[in-house]
C-alpha cells in the first residue's frame, strides 16, 4: 500500500516518473452519532475504505481528513467540530493544489458524510478550471452504487448513526460501538414532506435518524465489502478514462 505521508519524495518522485498518477484523499467528519457511535465514525469508515482500495489499485492514499462541515449538527449535542462550507472548499482546494505541483493528474475524493458533498463538489470546480490536466472525481460512499446506496437509506432517507453506518462499525470497529446502547437508539426520520432543510437537533430526538437496534456484524460485513468492491471498480475505471474530448479548458 502506497501512503503518501509514509513515503519519501524520491519514492513519490519515482511513483509518478513511474506512472502512478493518481492519489485519493478520504474525506470524513467529526460529529456526534447517536448515543452509541463514536464522533469520529465518518472519518473512520472514510479511512477504512481508503486503505482498503489503496491494497487493490494502483494508487497513493493521502492522509484522511478528519473534519468536515458539519454545522447542520448543532450544538445541542457535545463532540461536533465542524468546518464551514467555504473553510472545506478552500482545505480541499490547496490539498490538491499540492497533489498537482507533486506531479499527480487524478484525484479521488471519498467522502463519507452526506453535508460535505456541496462545499467539496465547489473545490472540484475550482481545481479541474485551473489545471487543464487534472481530473477530480468525487465519490460519496452511501451512493457509490444502487446495492450500497439500497443499505444506507434502508431505514431512513436523512439516515445517520442509523443501521448501515452501526453495522459497519460494528464489523469494522468495534471498540467505536456502545453496543449496550444499540437496542434503544432508534429515531424516526421526521423529514419527509419537509419543504425546508431543518438542522439535526429539530428532526432528532438524540441526534440518530434510523434503526441501529437492527445493526449486526454480518450487514456490515457484507456492506463494507461491497463498498470495497465498488469503490475500487469506480478507481480502476478512473484510472484508464480520458477526457471524452481532448479539447483545452482555456482555448477554442
Amino acid at each position: 500500500m502506497n501512503k503518501w505521508h509514509e513515503m519519501t519524495w524520491p519514492q513519490l518522485s519515482e511513483l509518478t516518473a513511474a506512472g502512478t498518477d493518481a492519489a485519493l484523499l478520504p474525506v470524513g467528519a467529526l460529529e456526534q452519532h447517536g448515543p452509541h457511535l463514536g464522533c469520529g465514525t465518518d472519518a473512520q469508515i472514510a479511512e477504512m475504505l481508503g486503505e482498503g482500495a489503496a491494497e487493490l489499485t494502483d494508487i497513493v492514499l493521502l492522509p484522511t481528513l478528519p473534519y468536515g462541515c458539519s454545522v447542520g449538527h448543532s450544538q445541542r449535542w457535545p463532540g461536533t467540530i465542524a468546518l464551514q462550507p467555504k473553510t472545506l472548499i478552500d482545505v480541499v482546494k490547496e490539498i490538491g493544489d499540492w497533489v498537482y505541483a507533486s506531479g499527480f493528474r487524478r484525484l479521488f475524493i471519498v467522502n463519507s458524510h452526506v453535508t460535505n458533498f456541496a462545499p467539496l463538489r465547489c473545490a472540484l470546480e475550482m481545481l479541474r478550471a485551473e489545471y487543464d490536466d487534472l481530473m477530480v472525481s468525487l465519490i460519496n460512499t452511501g451512493t457509490m452504487s444502487e446495492r450500497v446506496k439500497e443499505a444506507h437509506f434502508s431505514d431512513a432517507n436523512d439516515w445517520h448513526a442509523n443501521d448501515a453506518e452501526s453495522s459497519l462499525m460494528l464489523a469494522m470497529a468495534p471498540e467505536m460501538v456502545r453496543e449496550e446502547l444499540l437496542a434503544e437508539s432508534d429515531d424516526p426520520d421526521r423529514t419527509e414532506g419537509c419543504v425546508f432543510s431543518h438542522p439535526v437537533n429539530r428532526t432528532s430526538e438524540n441526534g440518530v435518524t434510523g434503526t441501529p437496534s437492527a445493526a449486526t456484524r454480518e450487514k456490515g460485513q457484507k456492506l463494507f465489502g461491497w463498498m470495497i468492491e465498488d469503490l475500487c471498480s469506480l478507481i480502476s475505471r478512473g484510472l484508464r478514462e480520458k477526457p471524452p474530448l481532448p479539447h483545452s479548458y482555456f482555448k477554442k
